[in-house]
């Protein structure tokens, strides 16, 4: 099916980096501090390699079919009642990735800044946001991306790098982290690279970029400017608070603004501006799973148009959204449904590079 291309390879990757930064940057040290101590820096930078790599490979087979999403062409390369359970596990997956991230959206927002609003209220109307803006088609979606991209990427910088004149170098040391064991950084290093697996959106994209082949170029540049950002908040976390502390903190990059102020006191804290700001981030993280989600709906029952889907989808995310009883609870399913989520979002193209070598070997020997 052709398409008109109208994706430009600065949008494909704005839209890679927007779709990852979001709700994981306010637990992200903790889950690295957990993982290896003072080490969390170097599991940081460890994960966004692995995580490069895996995108590397989704993007590399969508390449191999650059006018079709890897909802069609999973179709010639498996048959369509087998691609049909792939895309429908894909579908699970990012619908309950959406869910969890309007959650945990909200259990911030009434925690930090609206106190006596309902938990539920603050869900629907992220939820509603990403519907609405859903509703628009692949070059708008990219343009959502591309210009939000800025605004989360500027504050984040500057707050990292007001911070660090708090910074106790000592606290970095060991770079290796102590008492670091396989389990706990390989637990933290696979925790951390799900938090990349709304770059997947890539895959629904491709088709539409006037330059597909650029497409590796795009989601490497895409996970460079996620990933960058990433290290850096771990690194300057640890380095303010130290490895104890930070273990001990819900979400350590609020308590790292909180504890930052721009120079001669014009604003002594910078929470409430990080807070909107990373409003912004959760919105396009969740503005792509869920049009990653209605798209491979569209796709499964072959419409010809996701939008009609956007607000049929929404009270059944809305639902699972409400599902966890804690906060507590909700980390632990979130790192549950990473954990699994990489055997789906990894291992599928995985499954489907397979089939497309030994088909081209087959017809090579024929």
């Amino acid at each position: 099916m052709n398409r008109p291309a109208t994706v430009t390879t600065l949008q494909a990757a704005a839209l890679v980096a927007g779709s990852i930064i979001g709700v994981g940057v306010l637990p992200l040290p903790r889950v690295a501090t957990l993982a290896a101590d003072t080490g969390g820096p170097l599991v940081t930078g460890v994960a966004v390699l692995a995580a490069w790599l895996a995108l590397w490979l989704i993007t590399k087979l969508g390449t191999l079919f650059p006018q079709q999403s890897i909802f069609q062409y999973s179709e010639i390369l498996l048959g369509r009642w087998l691609a049909a359970i792939g895309t429908l596990l894909l579908i699970c997956f990012f619908a309950f990735l959406a869910s969890l991230a309007a959650r945990e959206f909200g259990e911030v927002v009434v925690t930090a800044v609206l106190r006596k609003t309902p938990l539920e209220m603050t869900v629907l109307a992220m939820l509603l946001l990403a519907a609405i803006a859903a509703r628009n088609d692949v070059r708008t979606f990219s343009y959502i991306h591309m210009f939000y991209l800025p605004f989360i990427l500027a504050p984040g910088i500057l707050i990292i790098a007001l911070s660090l004149k708090n910074a106790v170098s000592l606290n970095l040391l060991p770079l290796w982290g102590n008492d670091a064991t396989a389990l706990s950084v390989t637990h933290g290093i696979l925790t951390i690279a799900s938090l990349f697996q709304v770059a997947f959106v890539v895959t629904i994209v491709i088709p539409h970029m006037k330059q597909p082949q650029k497409a590796l170029k795009a989601s490497s540049w895409g996970v460079v400017i996620a990933g960058g950002l990433y290290v850096a908040i771990v690194l300057a976390t640890i380095a303010v608070f130290g490895s104890e502390e930070t273990r001990l903190l819900i979400w350590p990059t609020l308590e790292l603004a909180k504890t930052t102020s721009l120079p001669a006191n014009i604003l002594e804290r910078l929470d409430a501006a990080f807070l909107a700001i990373w409003v912004t981030a959760v919105f396009t993280t969740l503005l792509s799973t869920y049009y990653l989600t209605i798209h491979a709906i569209s796709q499964l029952f072959r419409l010809k148009d996701h939008r009609l889907l956007t607000y049929f989808v929404l009270p059944f995310i809305f639902w699972m959204a409400m599902l966890p009883q804690s906060v507590l609870q909700l980390y632990q399913i979130v790192e549950l449904v990473g954990r699994i989520g990489l055997c789906i979002t990894f291992g599928y193209p995985i499954i489907l590079l397979l089939v497309w070598l030994l088909r081209r070997r087959g017809v090579s020997s024929s």
